[in-house]
């Protein structure tokens, strides 16, 4: 795809036509392209546990978290309901001498490690599959493709894609020879991370599965890692949420259509590269992706662990498991994924 940066109304409007699923899986769909993942993919996700080792992929949540109230997120506010305290001194009221503790956790359903739901990106007025964005999403909830809908879906074959480590620190080294964009100004990125305004392209992507010995296919769940979250572990929060960042470039929105990869996660904030490429514009990928193709995206998954554990052992595809919370007419969750080798 040529992209021009001047022009985004157009560029959305012509990638949305050439990569839409609109009408794919029937009027009624509300799953997109976890359509992709069927049971013999998960049968042949199940077949990857050798070693029965298992990661979480998800950051803690909790005050300390990177969100700084942009649209009003904040961090999670958790809160004891009942403590140890209460039980030690009688108040209660239980018999016999037992205790317990309660708690109540307040926070936006996409302020750390989640996935964006179908109905959380509108194009021109329109929700995935070309339904009247205002008669899918209300006051009320999404009340036609809420995340409730993935919650039993979401299990299958997981690959990594660790572009951070090979296409190199300096965004030039990888096997294409090429750098997405210019980096973002004060940026600095050490080994196995890519630095912040890189935008990864399909090239980028390619080049990876190739160095990593490891092939891309219908239904499986792709997790891209950049290193910006290890970055900012080290530095600090500073604007990872809503700042620069490493993210796929919009021209890949042709590969994550043709690919028919069933969901897409990275470790970033907002999935694509920030600043976006084209003037005066916001999350256009998410603009084609969610609406169009119907792509599941997860954020701020923390790869870290598992990327070490896959450059140690040369393996990079395993179990994964990643279930939305089934809350009603949500257009995003939380979620704890979890790999498995």
């Amino acid at each position: 795809m040529n992209l021009d940066p001047t022009d985004p109304e157009g560029s959305i409007a012509r990638a949305a036509k050439a990569s839409s699923n609109w009408g794919r899986w029937g009027a009624d769909d509300v799953l997109g392209t976890l359509n992709h993942l069927d049971e013999a993919k998960r049968r042949e996700g199940a077949a990857l546990v050798r070693r029965g080792v298992s990661f979480s992929l998800s950051q803690r949540f909790d005050m300390n978290g990177p969100q700084k109230g942009w649209r009003r997120r904040t961090n999670p506010v958790h809160t004891m309901l009942d403590t140890g305290t209460d039980a030690a001194l009688g108040n209660q009221g239980f018999p016999h001498g037992i205790g317990g503790a309660d708690d109540v956790i307040s926070m936006p359903l996409q302020c750390s490690t989640q996935w964006d739901g179908l109905g959380h990106i509108f194009d021109h007025g329109k929700a995935w599959n070309g339904r009247p964005a205002e008669r899918v999403v209300t006051s009320d909830g999404d009340l036609v493709t809420g995340i409730e809908h993935m919650a039993s879906h979401v299990a299958g074959r997981g690959v990594l894609l660790d572009v951070g480590r090979t296409i190199g620190a300096d965004g030039v080294s990888g096997a294409d020879g090429t750098a997405g964009t210019t980096a973002t100004a004060g940026t600095t990125a050490a080994a196995g991370e890519l630095p912040d305004g890189f935008a990864v392209t399909e090239a980028h992507l390619t080049a990876t599965a190739e160095a990593q010995g490891v092939a891309i296919g219908r239904g499986d769940i792709v997790l891209v890692r950049t290193g910006q979250l290890a970055r900012v572990r080290r530095d600090g929060w500073g604007d990872y949420a809503g700042g620069p960042a490493p993210g796929l470039s919009f021209t890949t929105a042709g590969w994550l259509h043709g690919s028919e990869i069933a969901a897409i996660a990275t470790d970033t904030w907002g999935f694509e590269v920030r600043p976006n490429e084209f003037e005066h514009a916001f999350q256009p990928l998410h603009q084609v992706a969610i609406p169009h193709i119907g792509l599941l995206i997860g954020e701020m998954w923390d790869l870290d662990a598992l990327a070490r554990d896959c450059a140690a052992d040369g393996v990079y595809e395993f179990w994964l498991t990643a279930a939305p919370l089934p809350i009603t007419g949500a257009v995003g969750s939380p979620v704890n994924p979890i790999a498995v080798k």
